[in-house]
C-alpha cells in the first residue's frame, strides 16, 4: 500500500511491520534523461518489489520518496538541487522515526543516487542504535552489481526506458553521448582530482546512454526486484530482540 494513495484509516488498517522508503535526487542526467532520473527509479523498483509482496499476500508499505538528496557535484547543470549532508541525514531520520511511531519499525531505504550512500548507511545505524526500530539501505544499482552504471548513461536510460519510455528524449541521445565522459572523475595516483561533474563531462552523461535498452532496462528491474524481494524476507524475519 503507497501512503500517497491510501486515507488514514486504511494505513490503519495495515497488518505489517514492514515499509520501504524510496529515495533519490533531484540532478542532472544529460540532456536525455529528466532530472528526477534517480526518485523514479528508486520508486519504480520499491514499487515493483511490494506488488510482488502483495501478489502473496504479504502487505508492505510504500512512503512517499524523498527526492532531493546530497547532490551538489552537480551544481554546474541548471535545476540540479541538493541539502547538506546534515539537513539529509536529519530529515531522513525524521521520516524513518515518523514510520516507526506508526508501527512501520522494520524499513528498508530504497535508494537510486550514489551520493546519498554514505549518509543512508549513517543515519540507517544510528536510528537502529537509538530508536524502536531497524532500518538498513538498499541501493539497487549496487545490489545487483550493474556494468557500466555511469551517470546518465546506459543502466540509467535502459531501466528509464523500461518503466516510461517517454521520459527519455531519444532526440537528444546523441548529443549525450557525444559530451559523454568515459568514467567519473580526473584521476591520479588513485585520486579524483575533480569535486563536480561539470569538471569532466560537457553533458552531463558518464558512459554511453545509446545502449540504454529497454530490453536491458526489464532485465535490471527484475534483477533489482528480486533482490529487494529477498532483503525484504531478511529484514521481515530478523530477529530484533
Amino acid at each position: 500500500m503507497h501512503l500517497t494513495e491510501a486515507t488514514w484509516t486504511d494505513a490503519d488498517d495495515l497488518d505489517t511491520d514492514l515499509a520501504l522508503l524510496p529515495v533519490g535526487s533531484t540532478e542532472q542526467h544529460g540532456p536525455h534523461a529528466p532530472l528526477g532520473t534517480d526518485h523514479l527509479t528508486a520508486g519504480a523498483v520499491a514499487a515493483s518489489a511490494a506488488e510482488v509482496r502483495e501478489e502473496n499476500g504479504r502487505e508492505i508499505v510504500v512512503a512517499p520518496a524523498i527526492p532531493v538528496g546530497i547532490a551538489e557535484e552537480h551544481r554546474g547543470f541548471s535545476g540540479t538541487l541538493w541539502v547538506s549532508p546534515d539537513i539529509f541525514r536529519g530529515y531522513v531520520r525524521d521520516v524513518l522515526t515518523s514510520l516507526a511511531s506508526h508501527g512501520w519499525n522494520r524499513i528498508v531505504l530504497v535508494n537510486g543516487h550514489g551520493g546519498n550512500v554514505g549518509a543512508l548507511r549513517e543515519v540507517c545505524a544510528d536510528v537502529t542504535r537509538h530508536e524502536d526500530a531497524y532500518t538498513v539501505p538498499f541501493t539497487w544499482f549496487d545490489a545487483i552489481g550493474a556494468t557500466g552504471m555511469g551517470h546518465g548513461g546506459p543502466v540509467e536510460t535502459a531501466l528509464l526506458r523500461a518503466i516510461d519510455p517517454d521520459l527519455v528524449r531519444d532526440d537528444r541521445i546523441e548529443e549525450a553521448r557525444a559530451g559523454a565522459s568515459d568514467g567519473w572523475g580526473e584521476w591520479v595516483s588513485g585520486t579524483n582530482l575533480a569535486f563536480d561533474s561539470a569538471e569532466f563531462t560537457d553533458s552531463g552523461a558518464v558512459g554511453d546512454p545509446s545502449e540504454g535498452t529497454e530490453e536491458r532496462g526489464e532485465e535490471l528491474l527484475e534483477q533489482a526486484t528480486a533482490a529487494l524481494v529477498t532483503l525484504l524476507d531478511a529484514v521481515e524475519e530478523r530477529d530484533l530482540s
